[in-house]
């Protein structure tokens, strides 16, 4: 009876292992589809890595690196492990068309990036001919959603407009202001937010424009527009730009005893400019992302950063974070990282994140997102609206 049973045994064994082999040599296409399940999901992630604004775009790497390592650690997505695939933009448009032609040459299925709005309109059309989505964390300027251009461009946080319109409605309903200095780097970002600023000062009746101007990236001396900002009677500067030129500024006004009130934005609410204007960075106002300390996945990200990194996160780590919990839950609800499949679950599919619970609108503008303001007092940013 062991002998039969034995015998059978073989036999079953036998059949399985020949139906197995036959299925692989004679289907072809479903040992194709089994491979393709497999294949990992490529994820670039495009942004200022080194230079000046490193410190914008390394916590996005941390972030994507953080949830990748996670999910990998229990088999991926469908089987599917995440595969990052990284390139430095040094936030310059240049170098970030070179970034995306690496990244489309990679075989990325979608990209966390890039950082600076120059940077991510001069990427853009590459992603778009390739049907790549991108999601950036950070680029604010309208035009890159509100234009209609760019289907596959979707980002997690407020654009300029908005946040131009924080800045306007607290110098002048909260400090009552009237006197306003609008200056600018120049750029795509910097200059879109100052001439939203611009027009929405013009439309308060009791607010007046008395200087709009750009200054130079880059330069090492400001006090020529310091001095126009003292000789235009302004009670208070909005500055629309990046940390190293701000830093820059602030301390030159400081330094020739000007108390007059610096209001910026997200390019400036970072710790780094805290760092290089050092004491003269107190009292400074900048707009930021709104503080979601209190919810749960915050909680859960910045704690998953300190265990791996031994430090609190930096500058749009969380909306970094909140792109890449999209991403993975558009990949989830559609079952696919094909290029329509994940653009329709994105604005279609709610997915609970550090910002919050959204979905992106028809021009990829996340749904639930906004802008508060902020000011440094004892050496950090704190939320006073």
């Amino acid at each position: 009876m062991l002998r039969k049973k034995s015998f059978i045994l073989f036999v079953l064994i036998t059949v399985f292992t020949g139906l197995m082999f036959m299925g692989c040599s004679e289907d072809p296409a479903t040992e194709a589809v089994q491979k393709k399940e497999l294949e990992p999901i490529r994820i670039g992630i495009a942004g200022a890595h080194t230079g000046e604004l490193a410190s914008y775009g390394l916590p996005t790497v941390k972030a994507c690196e953080i949830i990748a390592n996670k999910l990998n650690a229990k088999c991926g997505i469908g089987g599917r492990k995440i595969e990052l695939v990284i390139e430095d933009d040094e936030c310059k448009p240049e170098k970030a068309t070179n970034a995306a032609s690496k990244l489309v040459g990679e075989g990325v299925h979608m990209v966390v990036g890039h950082i600076c709005s120059g940077a991510t309109k001069a990427a853009l059309g590459i992603y778009k001919s390739s049907n790549i989505p991108l999601m950036s964390p950070s680029a604010t300027n309208p035009p890159l959603t509100q234009s209609g251009d760019y289907p596959n461009f979707f980002r997690t946080i407020a654009s300029d407009d908005a946040q131009a319109r924080v800045e306007v409605e607290f110098a002048v309903k909260t400090l009552k202001l009237t006197k306003i200095a609008v200056i600018h780097d120049k750029g795509d970002y910097g200059k879109g937010l100052a001439e939203f600023a611009k027009f929405f000062l013009e439309n308060e009746p009791a607010a007046e424009v008395v200087l709009f101007e750009g200054i130079t990236p880059g330069a090492v001396d400001y006090s020529a527009i310091v001095q126009k900002i003292k000789h235009s009677g302004a009670e208070a500067v909005i500055y629309g730009g990046y940390h190293p030129e701000a830093s820059r500024i602030v301390m030159t006004m400081r330094k020739n005893n000007m108390k007059t009130i610096f209001i910026s934005d997200d390019g400036v609410k970072d710790d780094t400019f805290i760092k290089v204007a050092k004491e003269y960075a107190e009292g400074v106002y900048a707009t930021g992302p709104k503080d979601t300390s209190t919810n749960p996945l915050t909680i859960e990200a910045i704690e998953l950063h300190k265990q791996a990194y031994g430090k609190e996160p930096g500058a749009f780590f969380l909306n970094a974070y909140s792109a890449m919990l999209a991403y993975v839950n558009a990949i989830e609800k559609s079952c696919s990282t094909e290029y329509a499949d994940v653009t329709a679950a994105l604005r279609n599919e709610w997915v609970a994140t550090p910002l919050g619970i959204i979905k992106f609108d028809s021009r990829g503008d996340a749904i639930g997102v906004g802008f508060s303001m902020y000011q440094v007092q004892n050496g950090n940013y704190v939320e006073v609206e």
